[in-house]
């Protein structure tokens, strides 16, 4: 775009001196009118954004083909005068990109973005030719803005989710520049003119031009240019470096040619040694399961057993339902570099201290072959306890038969309908207990509370992306505004831990206008929604956490859904954390670390729990 800003500055000078003066200023106001609008509401509307560049490949198309008119000599006034070709070339590229724009049937953010990176490569390899073609300064400064321009073309064809904001904030920043531009030449032309005419007559004098203003200018072209290329570089240089920092999953999780039809059977393994302590020892596992209506699948997880077992007995299992981590293949916590922290599990010590397993399923779709089921509870479910029955098939390792469940915020939701499916999908993994903390048990009230969330568009993107992909009827998609839909979908391909997260922050909270442009909790997404609430009943004794402090899974929410679950019979151990929010409630240094150590020793014990149902 810095070349587009080179391009304007050069169009705008050219067209300065072969427009009418009103109309300079006008075309001057209506750039900068909407440029000023696209700067300070980039994600206003796709409507705007289209007109933008409209806007600004009009005026730029026209003021090439007025440009081309004028003499270019560079910096060097005896030199040959430059072709008008490569701008009435440049001309028609920006005329098509507008024409293109406006004709393509309802077109997208990526259809503009791909459309103005098309653009910007065929205008930088115009002026690459045209570089080659001057001499002295004019040269190099026409080169360096031809591999500028090609540059921010390639990374806009490649991430076409952050050209976006190239285009809405730099290209609109730019047609300002334009507009300014063309309003003050206009104005200068217009005072030039009268002055000129007043001095018309006997006894006036003219002033000569300064022969080494044209040798300035194109000194300060080519620091312009040097500039471009640079920023143009470090854009690049960024762009790979965020690309390769994501997480990328290896042949591990690719599945065996031949995989059994029955669940919950060990495919794979092999030791694990990212992140785990001393005195422990780890496997990475490959195992079948199931997703919704009995469809196999295959997911993968970790299993951690410590050294020492206590009585040299088989020790009883902790698994772990992690929080969300994202929705994309690489996303899978056993292919993160923080393989339990990411997911939010703070309390490996803890359980290896007392003589615990871990099997902590990443879920089908994180890792293996997706969609992954977020906020999707069957899915969630049996992929926790299809982990524990593949874990027991360990060679080198014996697992016991007691298992508490522990999950937190999308596990808390996947905790709670493991304890609901267990007893008929897989009655061989009892159950001696259910701990949910801050669970997303109101999935209705969650989705419509994301747009009060900062960067909460990011979770609502997981959940289009998995309900747009495993329930087809509920058009997940359709549901979000038209302008957002590409970057909604962008937000869903990233894991919140790697560096590219932070374009899905930036995006979400550049978002100034509503995500949904029906609610999400309405019509077949909200039936879909409504029917992934953890209503069942849970046999196992039942732990619902949850921080007073939390802003995301609301207390009053929280709340109201253990009430109901009380109401309608359901025994619930409900406790409540004073200044705790969502992630520091299940923090090492929580109030809710040794409480739950204990409750999980009680469970483990046999002794009776003691419900508290709403309690706090």
């Amino acid at each position: 775009m810095s070349r587009l800003g080179a391009r304007m500055r050069a169009s705008a000078a050219a067209a300065g001196e072969r427009i009418p003066p009103w109309l300079s200023v006008t075309l001057g106001v209506v750039c900068t009118v909407v440029g000023a609008v696209l700067v300070l509401r980039p994600f206003a509307s796709l409507a705007l954004l289209v007109v933008a560049v409209v806007v600004g490949a009009v005026v730029l198309g026209v003021t090439e083909l007025v440009g081309s008119r004028s003499p270019d000599r560079g910096d060097d006034p005896g030199a040959p005068r430059a072709p008008r070709w490569p701008h009435v070339a440049r001309a028609l590229v920006f005329l098509a990109l507008a024409v293109a724009v406006v004709v393509w049937p309802a077109p997208s953010i990526v259809v503009v973005a791909v459309l103005v990176g098309v653009g910007l490569v065929v205008s930088g390899v115009l002026d690459g030719f045209e570089g080659v073609r001057s001499v002295g300064v004019d040269r190099w400064t026409r080169l360096a803005l031809g591999v500028a321009s090609v540059v921010l073309g390639v990374l806009a064809l490649a991430w076409p989710d952050v050209t976006v904001l190239v285009v809405a904030v730099v290209f609109g920043v730019r047609v300002v520049v334009l507009g300014v531009r063309l309003v003050v030449a206009g104005v200068h032309r217009t005072r030039t003119q009268a002055g000129t005419a007043r001095a018309v007559g006997p006894g006036s004098t003219s002033t000569a031009p300064d022969p080494s203003r044209p040798r300035r200018h194109g000194r300060v072209a080519l620091v312009g240019a040097v500039l471009a290329v640079v920023a143009a570089g470090a854009l690049a240089v960024v762009s790979v470096g965020l690309h390769r920092a994501a997480p990328q999953v290896d042949a591990f999780y690719d599945p065996p040619a031949s995989v059994p039809g029955e669940p919950g059977r060990l495919l794979r393994a092999e030791l694990f040694t990212r992140e785990i302590p001393d005195g422990a020892t780890a496997w990475r596992i490959l195992y079948t399961t199931t997703r919704d209506e009995g469809e196999p699948a295959v997911a993968s997880g970790i299993v951690v057993l410590p050294d020492a077992l206590r009585d040299d007995a088989a020790p009883p299992v902790i698994a772990w339902a992690h929080g969300t981590t994202g929705s994309a293949r690489g996303c899978a916590p056993s292919v993160l570099a923080e393989p339990f922290e990411s997911g939010a599990f703070f309390l490996l010590d803890d359980v290896l201290a007392h003589g615990w397993a871990l099997v902590a399923t990443d879920y089908v779709g994180l890792g293996t072959d997706g969609p992954h089921p977020y906020l999707v509870g069957q899915g969630e479910a049996r992929s926790v306890l299809d982990a524990v029955r593949a874990a027991r098939e360990l060679d080198g390792a014996t697992l016991g038969e007691q298992t508490v469940v522990w999950g937190h915020s999308q596990g808390g939701h996947a905790a709670l309908w493991t304890g609901a499916v267990a007893p008929e999908y897989a009655p061989d993994v009892p159950l001696a207990g259910v701990a949910a903390l801050a669970p997303a048990s109101d999935l209705t009230g969650l989705v419509s509370h994301l747009e009060n969330v900062a960067g909460g568009s990011i979770f609502a993107s997981f959940v289009v992306e998995a309900y747009d992909a495993i329930y087809p009827d509920s058009d997940a998609a359709g549901y979000v505004r038209p302008g957002a839909r590409f970057v909604v979908r962008e937000m869903a391909s990233r894991c919140l831990s790697e560096p590219g997260a932070l374009v899905s922050v930036a995006e979400a909270l550049s978002m100034d206008q509503p995500l949904w442009t029906t609610d999400p909790t309405t019509g077949p997404l909200g039936e879909r929604l409504a029917e992934n609430v953890p209503t069942g009943p849970v046999a196992a004794p039942l732990l619902v956490a949850q921080g007073a402090s939390d802003t995301l899974i609301l207390p009053t929410a929280q709340e109201a859904y253990v009430g109901a679950r009380c109401a309608a019979g359901q025994p619930v151990d409900y406790r409540t954390y004073q200044e705790r929010d969502h992630v520091g409630l299940v923090q090492a240094d929580s109030p809710l670390a040794p409480d739950l150590v204990r409750w999980t020793e009680a469970r483990l014990a046999g002794e009776a729990p003691t419900p508290t149902c709403a309690a706090g």
